[in-house]
């Protein structure tokens, strides 16, 4: 099934790029793969997550606001790529979870992005990952989300 297919099947409509809140692009082809710059669980122009995971964000919020990132990741990577089914594989997904001291469940946070991909893309949705907290992300944001898709 396209995934094009498998986003009208979940009832999720890729979202309208946010923008950059620097001197960077959203994302970037080179050769057949392609870079987005983080992603922040923005949603109409709002950040929906903000703070410290756990004591201001919830695990499940931050999983959420995972979730909300690597959909504005997708919507980045498709533009570039010409749609969405122009993507063959997500190859890389880089999780950073704004941590309060001692919070070390950032597998489970990117675990909000890693799923959806796997709904989205089947078995070329699997990816390698990296997730990681830091002190202190853009924003306040509760999470950032990275992605490196192959394309065809």
């Amino acid at each position: 099934m396209r995934p094009s297919d498998r986003l009208v099947e979940l009832k999720i409509d890729l979202p309208a790029i946010t923008a950059p809140v620097g001197s960077y692009v959203p994302a970037l082809r080179s050769g057949r793969h392609i870079f987005t710059s983080g992603q922040l669980p923005i949603r109409d122009g709002k950040l929906l997550y903000a703070g410290k995971v756990p004591q201001d964000v919830s695990v499940e919020e931050a999983t959420e606001g995972a979730r909300i990132a690597i959909l504005n990741g997708l919507a980045a990577a498709a533009q570039v790529a010409g749609g969405i089914d122009a993507i063959t594989q997500i190859v890389r997904v880089g999780i950073f979870v704004n941590s309060g001291a001692g919070f070390t469940k950032q597998p489970t946070v990117g675990n909000g992005a890693s799923d959806l991909l796997v709904e989205i893309f089947g078995e070329a949705g699997k990816h390698v990952r990296a997730a990681v907290g830091v002190a202190e992300l853009p924003l306040n944001a509760a999470v950032e989300v990275e992605l490196i898709v192959e394309v065809s």
